[in-house]
């Protein structure tokens, strides 16, 4: 059974975070992305392209997505019957890159095949769980007791596994301080390719801190540098920003360059391709877990149907709505549960319903494409 795709209406958005988020490649006080509204057959599909406004962590940007989802990828599917998420992405196969725009469609479409089916997205995926392990990514602070003191606050609040963003000259001490402080947590970081071979040597006392992984340290685009990263390591290295398609993550699997994977589906280009890459790790008995890109409401109630996968061994980085934002475009907000993890959507598709106030009061343009 197909589906015809009747509009497509594009949201540019920005959102006010709660506190401002510091990685490696810069600050963010804002967080802007592109919301998709899909219509079909008298059903409305959701979805989120996670493109920044910066070329920090990917080249897209909402610069980029606009027109490349407007005069590219949307001329493909309008007008057109879409079968599934699969059909869509053959569809797709004469645009090269562009995996945030292609992921937020991709998304719009899951919601639709839900709701006509009348099921959740974990039960199209085949998820295991109905709540997942979570943990809260920490930005970089401008001293370790200031990182201790931000850490502390979200441990009271119930994260049970933190993740804390590293650069040069605020990785190693910053580190070894929120270990000190939180002997047991579970502790992990993340250098969003900050990093080369020549700093490994500076970046051993990690190993010395019982980490549950150290992600991304080299080059967004390198895996054989990661291999020898690796050997020099015992803690499991996890690649995110290299893992651009289940192609690469096979790589990565065969050079032994990483020991876990972190899967952002909008890194590879759509859901369908997320679930592939999970199935391959686990093919290879290398656990997975979900990575976060600070998504609104709608995607994450996608990354969470995604982690309820049961190879999403670890924490994923899918902290409650209140994490970052005061109000959500979702009418849904995700709360932490007591056990640090969150409640995975039951209802058809995304499982979310849209706040259109909201929603408009952060739309910075919208693009109507009939």
């Amino acid at each position: 059974m197909t589906m015809k795709i009747e509009s497509i209406t594009l949201h540019h958005i920005s959102m006010p975070l709660v506190a401002p988020f510091e990685t490696s490649f810069g600050r963010e006080t804002e967080r802007e992305c592109i919301i998709i509204e899909i219509h079909s057959e008298g059903l409305v599909g959701w979805g989120e392209c996670v493109a920044s406004y910066n070329p920090g962590y990917s080249y897209e940007t909402t610069g980029t997505a606009m027109p490349t989802l407007r005069d590219f990828i949307a001329p493909l599917i309008l007008s057109k019957d879409i079968k599934d998420a699969l059909n869509f992405q053959e569809r797709m196969a004469g645009i090269r890159g562009h995996h945030l725009a292609k992921a937020g469609v991709e998304m719009a479409i899951w919601d639709l095949l839900g709701k006509r089916g009348g099921k959740s997205l974990k039960q199209l995926f085949g998820g295991a769980r109905d709540k997942v392990e979570v943990g809260v990514s920490v930005g970089i602070q401008e001293s370790p007791g200031k990182l201790v003191e931000t850490v502390t606050d979200f441990v009271k609040s119930g994260y049970a596994r933190v993740k804390l963003k590293i650069k040069p000259g605020k990785d190693v001490t910053f580190t070894q301080a929120v270990r000190a402080a939180f002997p047991d947590i579970r502790l992990q970081v993340d250098a969003n390719s900050a990093y080369s071979m020549d700093d490994a040597d500076s970046l051993k006392p990690l190993d010395d801190l019982n980490l549950l992984l150290i992600e991304q340290p080299l080059f967004e685009d390198d895996i054989w540098d990661h291999h020898k990263f690796q050997a020099k390591f015992n803690t499991p290295v996890c690649l995110d920003e290299s893992i651009v398609s289940p192609r690469h993550a096979r790589y990565a699997i065969e050079m032994k360059a990483c020991k876990i994977i972190n899967i952002k589906p909008a890194r590879l280009g759509g859901l369908s391709q997320g679930i592939q890459t999970h199935d391959l790790a686990q093919e290879h008995n290398m656990p997975v877990w979900c990575g976060g890109m600070l998504e609104t409401g709608i995607g994450r109630a996608s990354n969470l149907a995604l982690a309820s996968l049961p190879n999403f061994i670890l924490p994923g980085d899918v902290s409650a709505s209140d994490r970052y934002y005061t109000r959500d475009i979702t009418h849904e907000r995700f709360v932490l549960n007591a056990d640090s993890t969150i409640d995975v959507p039951n209802k058809p598709g995304l499982g979310v319903t849209i706040d259109e106030d909201a929603l408009k009061s952060y739309t910075k343009t919208k693009l109507a494409i009939n």
